[in-house]
């Protein structure tokens, strides 16, 4: 009886909460497209801001991944509340950084975007495009990477990202068009290695995120704030096959005048060790380096509410069994 129950309950939520939040989300950005064509920006801004509010308070287990988060990373509050309004501000931004993505749709060139961004080390970018190696664009989670990810197509530079597929099939197709119509091609994340590597051989840039916790993707356990992180190596291990070079690279938003800064750093070098693994640990270990010095610099943009600390050795050699018993029953 409880099996049937729990089945029930299943596809309940598989075939009529999933699709119906499914449509409720893309109308609800659809409807933001159309008011931005007759409402002032600033009026929208300060809407999306204003709702950020009562969206943090409600959403209780992501406010507490966030201030959970800020704990690990900075240590205990130093004052009564300081991460429950740290995490606010975070979502204030990403409410307004959502919000300028869906009005400024229209926008693909440098000229269009310099109305709203300010550009700050391009020749960190250029010079290691002119190597014509390839160039891994380094980029974390700040309510601004969606316009990280497309920066380097609009700045000029012929570009490429890897993505998962976005569960809502619709928005799924928005977000592909939004980085297409920018000039950033998309490939999926399954099985796409020998594409990357063909592609920034020919020199282009690729558009890659490493902050961020996945056991569906080959990691290493790392540092990050002093604690081990299950952290993506694909960066490292790319660069060691194409000798492309890696450009850290990050938006951030100023409240004060509603423009942002699409900042590029210097390029990381890549050092050879004794072995592959050491290696790819060295290197991606500075990676996480930079990240941490970029977080650092700017706490309140960056994505807390994700569980980057989630994984652990055993949770990880649960998931790597799982996997295995499935690929022999399938091959039986």
């Amino acid at each position: 009886m409880f099996a049937n129950v729990f089945e029930m309950a299943t596809k309940f939520k598989k075939y009529i909460i999933r699709p119906v939040r499914n449509i409720f989300v893309y109308c609800l950005l659809r409807s933001v497209f159309f008011a931005g064509r007759f409402l002032p920006r600033g009026l929208m801004l300060w809407f999306n801001g204003m709702l950020a509010y009562p969206l943090y308070w409600c959403l209780k287990k992501s406010r507490n991944i966030t201030i959970h988060n800020l704990n690990i990373a900075f240590g205990p509050e130093k004052e009564h509340g300081q991460y429950y309004k740290m995490g606010q501000n975070m979502y204030v931004l990403l409410g307004k950084t959502f919000c300028d993505y869906a009005l400024l749709a229209n926008k693909t060139t440098r000229e269009q975007f310099s109305k709203y961004f300010r550009f700050e080390g391009e020749e960190n970018l250029k010079k290691a495009y002119d190597k014509g190696k390839g160039v891994i664009c380094l980029i974390p989670h700040t309510p601004g990477w969606e316009f990280s990810a497309i920066m380097p197509p609009v700045l000029g530079y012929k570009s490429f990202g890897v993505s998962s597929r976005i569960k809502n099939p619709a928005l799924n197709k928005l977000m592909i068009g939004f980085r297409e119509s920018r000039g950033m091609a998309n490939i999926t994340r399954d099985h796409c290695y020998q594409t990357l590597v063909d592609r920034l051989k020919k020199g282009e840039c690729l558009i890659i995120m490493i902050d961020q916790d996945s056991m569906n993707i080959r990691g290493e356990f790392l540092h990050f704030f002093g604690k081990q992180a299950y952290t993506p190596i694909g960066c490292a291990r790319l660069a060691m096959d194409t000798g492309a070079s890696i450009v850290p690279m990050f938006t951030v938003r100023n409240n004060a005048d509603d423009t942002y800064l699409f900042k590029m750093l210097p390029e990381i070098p890549f050092e050879e060790k004794e072995s592959e693994l050491e290696t790819i640990r060295y290197n991606t270990q500075k990676h996480n380096d930079v990240m941490e010095s970029i977080i650092r610099e700017y706490p309140e943009q960056w994505v807390w509410l994700h569980e980057r600390w989630k994984t652990t050795p055993e949770m990880l050699q649960r998931h790597l069994e799982k996997k295995r018993l499935a690929k022999e029953q399938q091959s039986k």
